[in-house]
Formats: C-alpha cells, sequence, structure tokens
C-alpha cells in the first residue's frame, strides 16, 4: 500500500515539474539557447594609449563536453559560437593563449538570455615586461614621421570640341497638299535634313546644342531629341518649310581619365606604435622619417616590411573600403 502511494505522489511530482518546464518554455522565460560569446583581446597597459590589440590570439571556450576555438583577427576581435543548446545555469571556461604572453582565463555565466548580449574584453599580459630605456645603451631615434602614397581619383577630360554644319535643301511657298513633311500648320510643303557625329571610342559627348545659321530661319525647326543626352553618337535635325537654311551643331568631347596626386598624412603615436588609416584609392605607400637625424625614406610595399618596426593592416570595421595600419617599434628604436 505504501509503495502505491509513493508512485502515485512521484508521478505526481513529475508530471506538475513537466508542466512547470513547459509553461516557462511557452513564456520564453526558461529555455535552451545558442550562445554567442564576443570580445577583443588587448595587450594589459596601465596606460590606455598602449592598451593595443592581440592578433593570432588563440580562444578556446568549453563547458566541459563542447569545445570551440577560434583566433583573433588583427584588431584583437574574437567570436565563439555555439550552435549547441544550452540551459540556464551553465558557464563556459574560456581560455586565452598566445606565446610571450601569460595564460589568461574566464568564467561566462550563462543566463536564459544568453551571452551575446555582453562584450569581453581580454587583458593579457606580456611575460617580460618592457625593458625601460638603458641610458647607456643608445637607441635610434625615429622622427618627423610622415606617410606618403599615391591617390588615384576616376575624372573627365575635355579633350576638344566637335562640329558640323549641315543644310536642308528647300523652296517657299509650295503648298503641302497633305503630302508630308509639311510645315507645324500643314500648310507648307517641308523638307528635313540631319548630321551626326561620332566622339569615338572611349569618348562621349556633352553639352551639345544646334541652330540655324543661315537661310530663313524663322520657318525652321530643330529637332534636340537625338543629341540632347549627349553620348558618344549624337544626330541634329532640322525642318525647314521655307528656302534652303544652314544648320549648325556642336558640343564638347569628353574622355573618363585617371588622375593620380601624391598626397601626405601623419601618423597618431600611441607608446611604441604609431596609427594611420588611408583610402582606398591609395597606392604605393611609403613611410618618410628622420633616424637619428637623418631623412630617409621607407616604402612598405605588399609585405608591410620596414627595418625598424613591424607593421601589420586590416580594414575599417566603420569603413570597410579604407586601410587601417599599426608600425610598432622593434628593439632599439624609439620615438
Amino acid at each position: 500500500m505504501r509503495w502505491k502511494r509513493f508512485a502515485i505522489w512521484t508521478a505526481a511530482v513529475i508530471a506538475v515539474a513537466a508542466l512547470i518546464v513547459v509553461l516557462l518554455v511557452r513564456l520564453n522565460v526558461w529555455r535552451p539557447r545558442s550562445v554567442t560569446i564576443q570580445g577583443v583581446v588587448l595587450r594589459h597597459d596601465e596606460d590606455p594609449d598602449k592598451q593595443l590589440p592581440l592578433a593570432g590570439v588563440t580562444v578556446t571556450a568549453t563547458d566541459g563536453m563542447m569545445t570551440e576555438t577560434t583566433q583573433s583577427d588583427a584588431s584583437g576581435y574574437f567570436r565563439l559560437r555555439f550552435r549547441e543548446n544550452f540551459w540556464p545555469g551553465h558557464a563556459l571556461q574560456v581560455m586565452f593563449r598566445k606565446s610571450d604572453y601569460k595564460d589568461f582565463d574566464m568564467t561566462v555565466p550563462l543566463s536564459y538570455r544568453g551571452s551575446s548580449d555582453r562584450l569581453y574584453v581580454a587583458d593579457l599580459a606580456p611575460l617580460a615586461p618592457e625593458a625601460e630605456e638603458q641610458p647607456e645603451k643608445k637607441e635610434v631615434r625615429v622622427t618627423n614621421i610622415r606617410i606618403r602614397y599615391t591617390e588615384n581619383t576616376e575624372g573627365d577630360e575635355n579633350i576638344g570640341s566637335a562640329v558640323r554644319t549641315f543644310q536642308v535643301e528647300n523652296k517657299g511657298n509650295v503648298p503641302c497638299k497633305g503630302q508630308a513633311p509639311c510645315s507645324p500648320d500643314g500648310k507648307w510643303k517641308a523638307a528635313v535634313g540631319s548630321a551626326t557625329l561620332d566622339a569615338g571610342s572611349g569618348n562621349e559627348f556633352r553639352n551639345p546644342r544646334a541652330s540655324c545659321i543661315a537661310g530663313p530661319c524663322p520657318f525652321t525647326r530643330i529637332d534636340s531629341s537625338g543629341f540632347e543626352r549627349g553620348g558618344r553618337v549624337i544626330t541634329a535635325s532640322a525642318l525647314d518649310w521655307s528656302d534652303t537654311a544652314t544648320f549648325l551643331v556642336e558640343a564638347e568631347v569628353f574622355r573618363k581619365s585617371i588622375n593620380s596626386s601624391v598626397r601626405e598624412s601623419y601618423p597618431a603615436v600611441f607608446g611604441r606604435a604609431l596609427n594611420f588609416i588611408l583610402p582606398p584609392t591609395q597606392e604605393g605607400v611609403s613611410i618618410e622619417a628622420d633616424l637619428d637625424g637623418a631623412p630617409m625614406v621607407f616604402p612598405l610595399g605588399p609585405e608591410l616590411y620596414l627595418s625598424w618596426a613591424t607593421c601589420s593592416s586590416r580594414s575599417s570595421r566603420d569603413n570597410a573600403s579604407s586601410t587601417v595600419y599599426r608600425c610598432e617599434l622593434k628593439p632599439g628604436y624609439r620615438f
């Protein structure tokens, strides 16, 4: 009898618990969710200007059963996504590993809202602190730094103009008698003439215009539909319902061109690193600087190589077409 009563109570408790879970899920209060963790990895420093982003940091998150791994990009950003569902109360261990830096771990508790609404910042401390300046050790001074590059812009070049005359031969005061073409009022016999101009491959006409320049111009009419929008080929037509008249058509010829100009900008120096941003149309980036007072030019090239600094580049997150550069001094140099 007691066994039956115990079984009945157990079944009732299980049923109530299941009902509570169903209600919580339906009310969107308690539901297993996938988890996204995102943040940035910085080099630890008390000076905010020296908290530079760290690229290539291995970021691993695990709950003991499932594990996801990624690496931070050039801006220090990382993102991990667990597609499996987690119930509230779980926690993830997130580990950051990079050679020459101390290991860094953090615990990420999971709420019913998930963790994608939080941003995580990991400060990795170097294994060996930066050596302080030694008075007896001479370092090369890098001063008067300028960024030099060529910027290409697309423009239009006026390469000349085109002019042509044409005549419309006709005899005035001849009744039309319904045989087109006729004058606008349909009374007099008229004639039509035209002239076509070709700007040539890669060129186009702009500001086209036409006018009657000789003969009984008041008794003529120009059709501008064939040239008013310009383009490579334009055609000017005219209607004449009096004696022979002469017309002039003219337009400027333009060609698309690439214009190159040399630009200079100045980087921002924070700690032992300089930073600068260049537009998408830049080419031939070089850094001009004085090394111990001697002016020199250092082309970056595709490998971003400098003898006195280690450089990296990435696309701007706010403007993907721009490029962000960072160059960190090598040992033996100082700003």
